[in-house]
């Protein structure tokens, strides 16, 4: 049977946000027992639920044919041994985060040259390593599955690589950032061989469908009226804005309403410039879908 199996985080950080994803895309599922498999019901489309660094091995082994995961815990383990690869299809935006490097307050450590030949403790040696390595410093990883923040108070590692939203927990144990190795987000994979050609015409519907999310996700839809004078002015200061619509106003021939979809982000800086340049009773309304 044509269907089409996606891995996702069971809990965690990307498992609501993954999922609400989907569910957007317009595909219900139903729950199995075991809450591990679900049943796509509209849409030929199956969800495996399991731990986030279970993810990029099961693409390899061919167990499900996307997945959604953290690109660093995908890049780990493409880094992790040679002809391990995966597909990045899409960058989902969503779940960011950085991989970083830190240090103890008072180390004396202020470069990554000083870095050379030193102990980092980090969840993430693979990447830590290659990425030290692009940059010319050769250093010895320790692994850690957790906790690493506190390596260097115990002695076992002169700085980490982990992952940093906030920077409360390094500043919690007097750790300094000191160097972004990564910037990572979740993203959409598939194993090199992509899926069996039977189901490409299933991905590219999906693939489209997701396109139409996330190009809502990151647009607005824009609604005013300006002088007829100054509508290549209001034009150009519409961010990402492609042939906005004209409609005349009976109760004013010098003025139009305009209705543009933004593709950028819309702030309150961009109002001020377009009611700047004659434009008024400006709306902006979020976008749920869109389709090209």
């Amino acid at each position: 049977m044509n269907r089409i199996r996606v891995a996702i985080q069971k809990s965690g950080r990307l498992s609501e946000r993954s999922l609400g994803l989907l569910q957007n895309c317009g595909l219900r599922f139903a729950r199995s027992k075991d809450k591990l498999y679900w049943y796509g019901q509209d849409f030929p489309v199956d969800l495996l639920l399991v731990r986030d660094d279970d993810i990029p091995r099961i693409l390899l082994d061919g167990v499900c044919d996307l997945g959604i995961v953290g690109q660093n815990i995908a890049l780990e383990v493409m880094r992790e041994g040679e002809e391990r690869e995966l597909e990045e299809l899409r960058n989902l935006g969503f779940g960011r985060c950085r991989l970083s490097l830190a240090v103890p307050e008072k180390s004396g450590i202020s470069s990554l040259a000083d870095l050379d030949g030193c102990r980092i403790a980090t969840s993430y040696p693979a990447l830590t390593s290659s990425l030290l390595a692009e940059r010319g410093v050769r250093a010895e990883m320790v692994k850690l599955a957790g906790s690493v923040e506190i390596a260097p108070g115990l002695g076992i590692a002169d700085a980490i690589s982990d992952l940093v939203s906030t920077g409360t927990t390094l500043r919690a144990n007097h750790l300094v950032e000191m160097a972004v190795l990564f910037e990572s987000s979740a993203a959409l994979y598939c194993r090199p061989e992509r899926v069996p050609s039977k189901k490409q015409a299933l991905l590219n519907r999906l693939l489209a469908r997701l396109d139409g999310v996330l190009q809502a996700a990151e647009s607005k839809y824009v609604m005013l009226h300006a002088p007829r004078d100054a509508l290549e002015e209001i034009t150009l200061l519409l961010p990402g804005a492609e042939h906005p619509s004209l409609m005349d106003l009976e109760s004013d021939p010098d003025r139009v309403a305009l209705h543009a979809v933004c593709r950028e982000a819309v702030f309150w800086e961009h109002l001020e410039a377009l009611k700047g340049a004659g434009a008024s009773a400006i709306l902006v309304v979020p976008v749920e879908k869109m389709l090209g």
